[in-house]
């Protein structure tokens, strides 16, 4: 059962025929193993809608609860669950009925419609966002339509992003779906204060799906209609914003690196957390940084190469955020680095809007004062994460001069932690298989699988991301032990029933 192997394509930025094909090559194994596939396929599917499928369902959560234990460790800092539909007075107060928006264009041969600045980021590969120079960007470059190749297109214009309701049985009342889970943690915010024994920081963490009726959804699952955040707004006394001590002492981490692309750079570079303060970008803001990026280093495994800090410029970022850094990831099959992630000062901006529109107090007494909280604001794209993972860790190699495809996720993040095969169906070795399904199922999850060659379901197995396949063989029936077969190295060694619970912990750990 020896397998050798060559790489075929890998993640090389060299090889760019496998660049192009890399997004095809995600979408055709996605929807061939169930990670992910498009909604409503049978009646043709709807862009920008997809389902996660058995064993993309496993990955997702998988990555939501690693996101729940990491950022949920602090003192004062909980998770609150809200409704995905909201009154048309919270989003006046909150600014998305003025301000949620995107610019579209309009091809006048095919009438496809186009988010302008994304038409405009794909053929020239430069961000703009003012509506002014988008118009004249697009008429002096002749930008061609993707769908028919004409390069006659519309006037620019703000198209509101969100998807309104109407609530009770006589349409009445107008609602909407929220666009972002913040909202939810801003009017919660004042009885969790009082529930929480009136305590900053507090920290609000709100894992929803999200509704936003983007102009034409591309990126096959990167941009989506309807996805999942997984945010955390921190409430503090601003006073307090260059403190980070009650969550780890400043002198311990002060000297740790950040690899940051700052405003008006074009080049990346590693700075620490001392000399970023220097640049007037505040401890606990910086503090929070740091957590980011040991997240995704740390826990997710990314690549250090392929993580950055992007700061946006006054005209890139939301006018109420004071600073607004960007985690961006490279991702291959989408043309280079790309959002994945923010880290926002918003100040008091929201408490403060929601304040004067409810007519309520939303002030709190803390430290001997009086005042509205400011908020700093970790913001997570859950789909955008996972279909990150798949772009850096799902790879091509060649066994026995036959393609493995392997996708090669960290043991926390594989679907199952191992499989399970008897080599035949008889003497006995599905009765043990099936016992040893049991019992480790009841430390991980496992898979069963009794069909077909031991090759094929080794690679089957390696396209999901098992880590482990024990395999019952003869050899069981003689000295009860297994062949352990490894995802990455293929090399096998034998182990015994009574020892792959400890083994598995400590290859996983």
């Amino acid at each position: 059962m020896l397998e050798k192997r060559t790489k075929v394509n890998g993640d090389s930025k060299k090889n760019k025929a496998s660049k192009t094909k890399k997004d095809t090559h995600i979408e055709e194994i996605a929807v061939k193993r169930g990670f992910f596939y498009p909604a409503a396929e049978i009646y043709g599917g709807e862009s920008g809608f997809y389902f996660y499928g058995s064993i993309g369902k496993l990955i997702k959560r998988r990555f939501e609860n690693l996101w729940r234990d990491f950022f949920l460790s602090y003192n004062n800092f909980h998770e609150i669950e809200g409704t995905s539909i909201l009154p048309e007075k919270v989003f006046q107060a909150s600014g998305h009925l003025k301000h949620f928006n995107d610019i579209l264009t309009e091809c006048q041969n095919c009438h496809s419609r186009y988010r302008a600045d994304q038409l405009i980021e794909e053929q020239l590969h430069k961000q703009v966002n003012n509506t002014d120079d988008i118009n004249e960007i697009i008429e002096q470059k002749k930008l061609k339509c993707p769908k028919c190749g004409s390069n006659k297109f519309g006037k620019a214009i703000m198209f509101n992003m969100m998807f309104d309701v109407n609530i009770g049985s006589v349409k009445s009342d107008k609602g909407y779906l929220i666009p972002e889970t913040a909202q939810l943690a801003y009017l919660a915010f004042k009885r969790e204060f009082e529930i929480n024994r009136k305590k900053l920081p507090l920290g609000l963490v709100v894992i929803e799906k999200v509704f936003r009726n983007e102009i034409s959804p591309r990126q096959l699952f990167f941009r989506l209609r309807e996805f999942t955040q997984a945010e955390l707004q921190v409430f503090f006394d601003p006073d307090s914003i260059d403190d980070c001590s009650q969550f780890e002492e400043w002198g311990t981490i002060k000297k740790k690196g950040i690899k940051v692309l700052l405003t008006g750079n074009k080049k990346e570079q590693v700075l620490t957390l001392e000399q970023l303060n220097k640049k007037s970008i505040p401890k606990l803001y910086l503090f929070f940084m740091l957590k980011m990026q040991e997240f995704y280093l740390n826990v997710i495994k990314l690549p250090k190469e392929k993580i950055r800090f992007r700061q946006l410029s006054g005209d890139e970022k939301a006018f109420y955020n004071k600073i607004h850094f960007d985690v961006e990831a490279e991702i291959d099959s989408l043309g280079g680095f790309k959002e994945i992630a923010g880290l926002h000062y918003r100040t008091n901006y929201d408490l403060n809007n929601h304040q004067q529109a409810s007519k309520q107090n939303l002030e709190v007494f803390f430290n001997n004062k009086t005042f509205l909280p400011h908020v700093i604001e970790l913001s997570f794209g859950v789909d955008r994460n996972i279909y990150t993972l798949f772009d850096i860790f799902l790879k091509q190699e060649k066994v026995n001069n036959e393609k493995r495809i392997l996708l090669a996720l960290p043991p926390l993040l594989t679907p199952y932690d191992a499989a399970i095969f008897p080599l035949v169906n008889k003497e006995g070795m599905p009765e043990i298989a099936h016992n040893i399904f049991k019992e480790l199922n009841k430390n991980f999850k496992c898979f069963y699988d009794a069909s077909g060659s031991i090759g094929r379901r080794y690679r089957r197995q390696d396209e999901i991301g098992t880590p482990y396949c024990l395999t019952i063989d003869g050899q069981t029936l003689k000295d009860r032990t297994v062949t352990v077969r490894d995802r990455d190295s293929m090399k096998q060694q034998r182990v015994a029933i009574n020892e792959l619970v400890g083994y598995i912990k400590k290859k996983s750990s």
